[in-house]
């Protein structure tokens, strides 16, 4: 299937990055494209990875060391929808509608 990132996601990773590039900016490039592969991985096998119907219907989650990646299945690609930190309370995130 296809992968495509809602504009939420790619600002998640952004974040993501520039966090991490505080304290070892070469580490935050190889950890961004670690995640990006989880992704693509998501994508090859969607439905091998838990779904989390607590959180939205449909949704699906993939993980990356502490990181939550939640997806969703749209027609034929998979749409991510969020990159959060495991700590947080994933719950009260507001996924967007599938575009």
């Amino acid at each position: 299937m296809r992968l495509a990132l809602s504009p939420r996601a790619a600002l998640d990773l952004e974040e993501i990055g520039e966090y991490i590039a505080r304290d070892n900016p070469l580490r935050a490039k190889t950890f961004v494209r670690e995640i990006r592969n989880q992704c693509r991985k998501a994508a090859k096998l969607p439905r091998s990875f838990p779904a989390r119907e607590d959180i939205r219907p449909g949704v699906r989650m993939a993980l990356h060391g502490r990181y939550v990646i939640l997806f969703r299945i749209v027609a034929k690609r998979v749409r991510v929808e969020r990159i959060v930190h495991g700590a947080r309370n994933l719950r009260v995130f507001n996924l967007s509608d599938p575009a």
